[in-house]
């Protein structure tokens, strides 16, 4: 927390090539001045350094001002000193993180961006880069006005990502963005690319019976649980071996690995809620070390498909319950919990969650979310999470995993 003080104050910006000995050859001119550092801040971009400081100064600011601009000279570097004699304003802590993501963002995109916080009276106190692969990700720490309509704001900004073509995630910022602690994933179409049912319908030959129940059943003529039945129906008289086979020939969603294994690292418990199959399911969430499965249970008599679901179906309302119960299970609020899908049937888990995440979601589920994500890249989920890039990688270099796929343009 900054200090308050009745010293003149000084602002000193250090510019250049960034170098070992510049914080070193600053401070140490400062501290024979008996200055007190209220505030720093630095940033390199390419390369390049820019360095403030914010002291106050007990003495002659003038003869600091000249101390510096000598100092700074000697290692090759450009100064600028601003001296006033007013109380510096005390920063704003920012209420929401913003990231932008795009493939590439565009300053068109950033441009927008600004403009629609701007007509929202949204200051923007800090942007930082945190991702370059495989999306580029900027990172808008904001202050919403007290009063804010949130729903209006998440809304235009939504419209901006839409019209820009890039992926806006909005969330709370501080403490509440850096307190989750459980993220519950939907599996088909989020953690796996594809639907497990169609891929057992298609051992059966019954692709197209399947195909127009779920069309019915996204039309409003079926809820899930009907319609999860009516599928089922058409495995009758598989081999319980196709379902060994689908597993095996599961494809990960990109990015999926990385997740699940940075998430593991920072301590979250991590696990999948589906509306799918728990024989399928279970071989890939020992594969990722997951904490928890909760997904349907395919009956099976001497060995086939009997065609029938046994036990409690986990439709819409159970993913949001199976959510609860985790939660409950690892002593977690369900406000520290993180939830991502990309159906309907997520509603009510996203909804649940103390951060819902529309992943190449239907329009239903983006509307409800507090982040939609448009990229086919799971670990983009990490970005909106505040986990950066470089600290992935930084991880991964540690155990030897670090790994960039070529991504087509």
């Amino acid at each position: 927390m900054r200090e308050a003080t009745s010293d003149p104050t000084i602002l000193i910006t250090v510019t250049g090539g960034d170098k070992p000995g510049v914080s070193s050859v600053l401070f140490g001119v400062l501290a024979r001045n008996e200055v007190r550092v209220l505030d720093v801040e630095q940033t390199v971009i390419r390369g390049r350094l820019t360095l403030g400081v914010l002291a106050a100064v007990h003495g002659d600011p003038e003869h600091v001002q000249e101390l510096v601009e000598q100092a700074m000279a000697t290692v090759g570097m450009d100064v600028a000193v601003e001296i006033t004699a007013e109380q510096p304003p005390r920063p704003a802590v920012p209420t929401h993180a913003v990231v932008l993501l795009g493939a590439p963002v565009s300053a068109r995109a950033l441009s927008a961006l600004a403009t629609a916080l701007a007509g929202r009276a949204v200051n923007i106190e800090s942007i930082a880069g945190v991702a370059d692969y495989p999306v580029t990700a900027l990172e808008l720490m904001v202050t919403v006005p007290d009063g804010a309509d949130e729903g209006a704001f998440r809304a235009e900004l939504a419209a901006v990502a839409k019209e820009q073509g890039v992926d806006i995630a909005t969330s709370r910022a501080g403490i509440a963005r850096r307190s989750k602690r459980l993220i519950c994933f939907d599996v088909d179409s989020t953690l796996v690319q594809g639907e497990v049912i169609e891929m057992l319908a298609a051992r059966a030959g019954k692709e197209a019976e399947v195909a127009a129940v779920t069309e019915a059943a996204m039309r409003g003529e079926l809820d899930f649980e009907q319609s999860l039945h009516a599928r089922v129906r058409n495995l009758a008289g598989l081999p319980a071996s196709v379902i060994d086979d689908v597993a095996a020939g599961l494809q990960l969603t990109p990015g999926a690995r990385t997740t699940i294994r940075t998430l593991k690292r920072l301590g979250y418990r991590c696990g999948v809620v589906s509306g799918g199959f728990t024989a399928v399911i279970e071989p890939l969430a020992r594969d990722l070390e997951l904490d928890f499965v909760r997904a349907n249970t395919l009956e099976v008599v001497d060995g086939v498909l009997t065609g029938r679901v046994v036990g409690e179906v986990v439709d819409r309302p159970g993913k949001a319950r199976a959510l609860q119960e985790f939660a409950d299970t690892f002593g977690v609020p369900v406000e520290e919990t993180v939830a991502v899908g990309d159906g309907a049937n997520d509603i009510d888990m996203l909804s649940a969650a103390g951060l819902g995440v529309a992943f190449n979601a239907k329009p239903a589920l983006r509307e409800i979310a507090d982040a939609a994500l448009s990229y086919p890249y799971l670990d983009a989920v990490l970005f909106v999470l505040g986990v950066t890039r470089d600290e992935i990688e930084a991880a991964d270099a540690v155990d030897g995993s670090v790994r960039r796929v070529p991504i087509d343009s």
